[in-house]
């Protein structure tokens, strides 16, 4: 089979090959998966960089994150699932926990726990990006803040692709959401797409519009990936007692500005108004997780896009071999499409 290996950590255009493999073979509760389309995330990059928050051992099979497919085998005594079956893979490492295979290559083994039937009917294209961005949306907006209807729920980085659902997914829950853009052009997007409210950084200041928008009662619930000061003034604009869930750091591009990795809280906001800023990465979730419980939210991801409720954008299709294209795309600033790995190209089912 082919596989996309990185031989070593460093840039991935320079260190990724494309290789000839054996097809590996499933063991007792697990299943072989002919992967059709895997998509390459910016987090997958950083993996192979080792600025991410594990590191894999070299030569490694990129792609640490999900895939669409169908089981061509099951290992022995290996029960629930059925050869044919059209399944995502969700290939997140648990931390703590084993280690997994990449999903850039044509065939892979996974533990059947962490495969979800879907149906024939959701395309390639959203079903290989099921299992991260939208999952994250969900475990952030009701697990994480447990935000209840007609509150407000504060985020940055609105037009991300996980901004964009957590916007879909409260509108669907009967949440407020205020947004968080750095771009004037992108406010009427996000109001379009159903954002209550937006701010702009480029000519707004964050902490006076959300005190204007909120009014006395205040925010107390606010989810960032941008850090660096964004993140401090997200903290300081919300109530007493208010939580802040931070999942990522797109303020700097490749985790490597350390100023950029910093959120500078202010004292008395923290001490005197009782606030919280704490984390949230999906790998330790699956690291904590039962597996019932894995199950269970990914079966609610699926039925929210399956309706219709979340939408996920169409990916770009790309072939193994144009590897380094793929990787260029998923770092364009403002693109807008996920690059996707796709295999038997000539039979790739896109649409939405």
């Amino acid at each position: 089979m082919r596989a996309l290996v990185a031989v070593a950590a460093g840039e991935p255009a320079d260190v990724l090959r494309l290789e000839s493999r054996p097809v590996p073979t499933p063991d007792a509760g697990q299943a072989l998966i002919r992967v059709k389309a895997t998509p390459v995330h910016a987090s997958d990059l950083h993996v192979l960089r080792g600025r991410y928050g594990f590191s894999p051992e070299f030569p490694a099979v990129g792609g640490y994150m999900e895939c669409v497919g169908r089981i061509a085998d099951l290992g022995p005594r290996t029960e629930g699932l059925k050869v044919g079956e059209r399944v995502v893979a969700a290939a997140i490492p648990a931390v703590p926990g084993p280690a997994v295979t990449g999903t850039w290559q044509e065939y892979l083994v996974a533990d059947t726990h962490r495969l979800l039937p879907v149906p024939d009917h959701l395309s390639d294209s959203s079903a290989c990006q099921l299992a991260v961005n939208p999952l994250t949306a969900l475990l952030l907006v009701t697990r994480e803040l447990d935000v209840q209807p007609g509150e407000w729920l504060l985020q940055t980085a609105a037009g991300s692709t996980v901004g964009r659902l957590v916007i879909q997914l409260s509108r669907h829950l009967g949440i407020r959401t205020i947004n968080v853009v750095r771009r004037r052009a992108a406010v009427e997007e996000i109001r379009a797409f159903g954002g209550d409210e937006v701010i702009c950084t480029e000519d707004e200041d964050l902490i006076q519009r959300v005190a204007e928008i909120a009014g006395p009662t205040g925010v107390r619930k606010a989810i960032d990936c941008v850090a660096g000061p964004v993140g401090a003034q997200v903290s300081q604009a919300l109530a007493p007692r208010g939580e802040l869930v931070v999942y990522g750091a797109l303020s700097t591009h490749r985790q490597t500005d350390p100023a950029a990795l910093t959120i500078p809280l202010q004292a008395r906001s923290v001490i005197y108004e009782t606030k919280t800023v704490r984390g949230f990465w999906l790998n330790r979730w699956f690291g904590s997780a039962t597996p019932e419980e894995t199950l269970h939210a990914l079966a609610q991801v699926r039925g929210l896009v399956v309706d219709g409720v979340l939408s996920i954008p169409l990916g770009r299709p790309f072939p193994l071999v144009a590897f380094a294209e793929a990787v260029a795309l998923a770092e364009a600033p403002a693109h807008g499409t996920k690059p996707l790995f796709v295999f038997d190209e000539g039979r790739y089912e896109g649409g939405g």
